[in-house]
């Protein structure tokens, strides 16, 4: 048991490498790069226990800017694999839940530090491959932002366990944070290693099991979290990898009755799909489960007659293309007042024709490809749509190939009709959709703003009109669950912008704060009497 009251160290959020020409940093990274990508194929086994498990249906991993490559396979599991991961689990549930909270605390910490380190590259390396990151994106998402979670999470438990209640004369009250009791179900998205990592690595933090399942599309950098892991010290069975067909997964999970809650970062289809399935089987828990979820966006620039020119251009180009649109917070929709609207298209239209398109190996490509062919042919597939609309016209970019890559031209598209499809539909992809008001009608589009998405994750706000912000912030209070002002709606930092939406795009339970963690603890309340009574009688019957 401890012996004392400790306080692990307060983090400061992880310094971002440049990555500029010359720098050793650049150097070092680009080497790792080559040296995975002209290494034997690699194979991502199941992480089961103490086990690594290879099955004899393997499917292929191949960088989305060079699909004829191979890098390696990873192997599928069955749903006999998810019951053994389930298993494993609640094996290694009492000893993980009863380990003192500060050396599951340096358990993290020490993945931190390594991730920060030796890791850094490898990391980086398998997310650019994989996930077809450039250089800074996968910098800013598999190093720093992972690196933030760790080390923030350990400072929010510590704040969620010193919340203690008062007590009175003779009275000494505490509270404790239990575990779930049962498993987590972590599924999680390709598009960021940070999120994949942090869906296990928080409800573990806090004394639970997993069980996680990550998408098939970023198996590459998946393995090299499990081996940061297993670096760190984390004891097997406490977070256990199986990837399988999802509904048969899912039969196994969600009809089992230590099944405790789920982390999902996804589609909000599935999700939706998913929470269904949970409150069918509803009778067949144990407790109630915790289902925790961000899912989709539609997030939106509104830019007010006063706002910069300039500045909102900059914010739809870094908004809406970086990582080609493939964030849940990517500027997809923006509304631009007619008195500023032809300088701000004119000038996103030159920084479109300057963006160098191509493989993640060369640093000056800021657009790389989309991440499977699936999503070419759906992104591609919006395109040809547009294409053929009277009230709609592609103004930038438009072209399309995955002969080598699956590569779209980040597009932008402009429109006279503020329900146009690609203003309401999340595309997932390097496409935004520009609508151009009367600037007299600022108020009005903020009506149209908040009714036309089903999401409510990001949204900015440009103006040089203090008046015209705090309008906005109010009448768009319930279409963002981060809120931006003369900003790009994406880039939340752990620490500072703690981050997730509502309405149709999830629970906003906040991944990056106390808020998320607590969501995988069941607080007990302990009253002690330090002398009880003797005698039942209260003093009001004298």
């Amino acid at each position: 048991m401890p012996k004392g009251i400790y306080s692990m160290p307060y983090p400061s959020n992880e310094p971002v490498n440049s990555y500029a020409p010359g720098t050793s940093e650049r150097e070092s990274l680009l080497n790792k790069y080559q040296q995975m990508y002209n290494q034997e194929p690699i194979h991502v086994p199941l992480y089961i226990g103490a086990d690594e498990i290879e099955t004899d249906n393997k499917l292929r991993i191949s960088p989305p800017h060079d699909h004829k490559h191979t890098l390696g396979f990873f192997s599928m599991g069955t749903k006999d694999h998810v019951q053994k991961a389930i298993d494993s689990a609640l094996a290694a549930k009492e000893k993980w839940s009863s380990m003192p909270w500060e050396h599951r605390a340096t358990i993290f910490l020490k993945a931190a530090d390594l991730l920060a380190g030796p890791f850094r590259d490898e990391m980086n390396a398998a997310t650019m491959l994989g996930q077809s990151k450039n250089v800074f994106q996968a910098e800013i998402d598999a190093a720093c932002e992972l690196v933030d979670f760790l080390r923030f999470n350990v400072a929010y438990q510590q704040q969620i366990y010193d919340e203690q209640p008062d007590s009175s004369d003779g009275i000494i009250n505490r509270l404790e944070y239990r575990p779930l009791e049962g498993f987590i179900f972590a599924i999680t998205p390709f598009n960021f290693t940070a999120i994949a990592a942090n869906l296990c690595a928080a409800p573990a933090l806090m004394g639970n099991v997993v069980v996680w399942k990550p998408a098939e599309s970023q198996m590459y950098s998946a393995q090299v979290i499990m081996k940061l892991f297993k670096a760190a010290g984390i004891p097997d069975g406490v977070i256990n990898m199986v990837v399988a067909d999802g509904p048969e997964a899912g039969e196994v999970v969600f009809n089992h009755k230590d099944f405790a809650g789920l982390h999902f970062t996804g589609s909000t289809g599935v999700f939706k799909h998913l929470w269904k399935t949970i409150g069918n089987n509803i009778d067949k828990y144990r407790s109630y489960p915790r289902i925790v979820g961000e899912t989709g966006g539609k997030d939106f620039i509104v830019a007010h007659p006063s706002s910069d020119p300039m500045q909102v251009a900059a914010g739809i180009s870094r908004g809406a293309f970086e990582f080609q649109g493939q964030k849940c917070s990517a500027a997809s929709r923006a509304y631009l007042p007619s008195n500023i609207a032809d300088k701000v298209i004119n000038r996103v239209k030159e920084d479109v024709a300057s963006f160098k398109m191509g493989s993640t190996e060369d640093p000056s490509n800021f657009i790389n490809a989309v991440i499977s062919e699936v999503a070419f042919d759906r992104i591609s597939g919006y395109i040809d749509y547009i294409k053929q609309q009277d009230d709609a016209e592609i103004v930038a970019g438009g072209s399309y190939d995955k002969s080598k890559g699956y590569f779209i031209e980040p597009t932008v598209v402009k429109t006279t009709n503020p329900q146009f499809r690609t203003m309401c539909e999340e595309i997932f992809g390097p496409v935004i959709t520009i609508y151009v008001y009367d600037e007299n009608d600022f108020n009005k589009t903020l009506d149209i703003v908040n009714s036309t998405s089903e999401y409510a994750l990001t949204g900015a706000i440009y103006s040089q009109d203090r008046y015209a912000i705090v309008n906005a912030m109010k009448k768009l209070e319930n279409a963002a669950g981060n809120f931006y002002i003369n900003d790009k709606p994406t880039g939340a930092v752990v620490g500072q912008q703690p981050f997730g939406g509502a309405r149709g795009s999830g629970t906003n339970d906040k991944a990056g704060s106390y808020l998320n963690l607590i969501r995988w603890v069941s607080p007990r309340t302990i009253k002690e009497a330090l002398v009880p009574a003797t005698d039942y009688r209260y003093p009001f019957l004298g």
